[in-house]
């Protein structure tokens, strides 16, 4: 069901939550009856708490481009340059967010500083008229890419970036990009309401017809902070306190890769789209079991992280517009939060059982949204890690496409979302649901630096196979619902194990591996990352090895500990063992020290193989 989103309601808080859910989800708006006041000019405009956060992974990083959010549309037909470029100048001059940057007072602190509102802002105009048709739109894509891609200078700006591609007289593509400092993604439809409202106004010689707004980013932000103090919140905190206590800093998800020290933020996309019958036993279930389409998917893709990592506890974020008030509907800003539903699994549990408790934390992390995220990682100091985010690391949303910019259209021109990758992840994994009348879409932005485009893939197959099973049986043992499709156990059951082939069966391994290496030497035997040995170069590497364990005394009947991150040095190690007679005890250098320390101790093994790095904590 279609629900405009320019509903209001004034209610109390007993009776916010449940409205809220609606909000996130559906479309409906909560007002509170308190309005913001505009800031005292006298004193100084501090920051936000999500501005702040994102202040200080800027100068921790600040040519790190996760927080970049762009938008391209191609408009097709006859277009009034001069229009579009008035527009935007019109909507820099309402926004004062998109006219701010930051510096440091006196004391140090991060505060706002807002250009006035004559500031001269361009937009720049590129021409691929001399590009072959074929290859327009790639490389339309290619350059808004790139757009997205350079770094924003938080104390210079202008955080705002806006490009028109010209690939033929009536064929264009508008591009804008800004920090996600000063805007969100419901930002960014406003961006564009207010240009095609303007652009229709100025193209007829009209004046603009938005009324000013009442209110701007930095009275939000004052309010905000003071706001924070306030027992309400006070009484939130405490909810998100003891319920994130004891949680699990890092969801371990089988990876491509090991996660890296510090993430790059490197990042691809992936789209997928499940059929239209789907969704529709979705929707049913949902009613069924009095939940919203987003808490069903939620549960779904919770149930999926859960089979895959087999942890029974299990943390998502998700955003939330936070944009409860009516003077805040209109603004361009960063309101957006992020809530954190926590997920606890049993054993023998269905998927009914599951959705009652995702329902219920859904609805009561609504009741205590107020509180921002950023607050509640200072609250709670977690252990801090520069390779993965706080507290959460999957993010989860559902957005109902059908209603987000549908009534938007440029004056004689056809209108078309142009979508590109940015190249970029702020998380592990960005699980997003695009919910059309008649079409399901799943987008997964992901970590390049922990998965393979083919994993994702699969990632989603798996979700597409368990959600159907789901709906078909959703009294099913979860444990029990299936995520392989037949076409993937019969790969994995008959075709992967049908490994019959004749060989010189009274050769042990080792001297099954010599005898290959002799047939096939130059043939690549292993690789990683850009580290590759044939078979020759490994066989050569192994009998090195093996003659110097010989040499330590290892022989039939020795164990050899193996510490070594997954590397080409790690099948060097295990074979060289082989190849001395000796037997290896595996050691995960991610397990704890004194995991480590008692295998090595009941083990007692002699010998231990390491790498330089990992020594020092052995």
């Amino acid at each position: 069901m279609a629900v405009n989103r320019n509903r209001t309601f004034n209610l109390n808080d007993k009776r916010r939550a449940l409205l809220e859910t609606l909000l996130h989800k559906e479309g409906v708006e909560v007002l509170r009856p308190d309005r913001i006041p505009k800031h005292d000019p006298n004193e100084p405009l501090h920051l936000s708490f999500a501005q702040e956060r994102l202040w200080l992974i800027n100068k921790l990083a600040p040519s790190s481009t996760p927080y970049n959010i762009a938008t391209a549309i191609r408009l097709t037909g006859e277009l009034d340059k001069a229009a579009l470029a008035q527009s935007l100048v019109e909507v820099v001059r309402r926004h004062e967010s998109l006219r701010t940057t930051f510096a440091l007072d006196n004391d140090g602190r991060p505060v706002q500083v807002i250009a006035p509102p004559d500031l001269a802002f361009k937009m720049i105009e590129r021409d691929l008229g001399n590009v072959p048709d074929a290859e327009k739109e790639r490389e339309a894509k290619r350059l808004a890419r790139i757009t997205t891609s350079e770094p924003f200078d938080l104390s210079q700006g202008p955080l705002l970036r806006a490009e028109l591609l010209r690939l033929s007289d009536n064929d264009h593509v508008f591009v804008v990009a800004t920090h996600h400092i000063v805007s969100d993604a419901l930002s960014v439809d406003l961006f564009v309401n207010e240009i095609t409202t303007l652009y229709e106004a100025y193209s007829h010689g009209r004046s603009s017809p938005l009324p000013e707004l009442t209110v701007q980013y930095a009275d939000f932000a004052q309010w905000q902070r003071k706001k924070i103090t306030s027992d309400v919140l006070k009484e939130q905190l405490a909810y998100w306190k003891d319920r994130l206590a004891g949680a699990q800093s890092v969801l371990a998800l089988p990876t491509d890769r090991p996660r890296p020290l510090i993430e790059s933020h490197r990042g691809a996309l992936e789209d997928f789209e499940l059929p239209a019958s789907l969704l529709h036993a979705v929707r049913e279930l949902s009613k069924q079991e009095n939940a919203t389409l987003f808490m069903t998917l939620l549960a779904a893709f919770q149930t999926l992280l859960f089979r895959y990592s087999g942890l029974k506890d299990i943390l998502v974020g998700t955003p939330i517009a936070n944009r409860g008030k009516a003077e805040l509907e209109n603004l361009i800003g960063f309101f957006v939060n992020t809530l954190v539903i926590r997920t606890e699994f049993h054993d023998g549990e269905n998927f009914h059982d599951l959705l009652q408790r995702v329902r219920d934390t859904a609805l009561a992390a609504y009741a205590h949204q107020d509180v921002p995220f950023e607050k509640l990682v200072e609250e709670l100091q977690p252990q801090r890690n520069l390779g993965h985010q706080p507290i959460f690391q999957v993010l989860f949303t559902v957005q109902n496409m059908g209603e987000r910019s549908g009534s938007s259209a440029f004056r004689g021109l056809r209108m078309k979302s142009l979508d590109f990758d940015s190249g970029t992840a702020a998380v592990d994994l960005a699980w997003i649901v695009e919910e059309k009348p008649n079409q399901f879409l799943i987008r997964v932005q992901y970590s390049t630096d922990l998965f393979d485009s083919t994993t994702i893939a699969r990632m989603i197959g798996n979700f597409e196979t368990l959600l159907s099973a789901i709906v078909a049986n959703p009294l099913q043992d979860l444990s029990k619902q299936p995520l392989l499709s037949e076409t993937e156990r019969r790969e994995l059951l008959v075709e992967w194990n049908d490994t019959d082939a004749q060989y010189p069966s009274e050769l042990l391994a080792p001297q099954l591996f010599e005898y290959h290496a002799a047939q096939t030497p130059a043939a690549i035997a292993v690789t990683c990352g850009d580290e590759r040995l044939t078979y020759g170069e490994l066989n050569e590497r192994a009998n090195q090895l093996a003659h110097y364990l010989r040499r330590l005394g290892v022989g039939p009947e020795v164990l050899v500990g193996v510490c070594v991150d997954r590397s080409i040095e790690m099948i060097v190690g295990l074979l060289g063992v082989l190849k001395a007679g000796g037997a290896y005890v595996p050691l995960d250098p991610s397990y704890p020290l004194e995991r480590l320390a008692l295998m090595l101790d009941d083990s007692r093994a002699p010998v231990l193989l390491t790498q330089e790095q990992l020594a020092d904590s052995l």
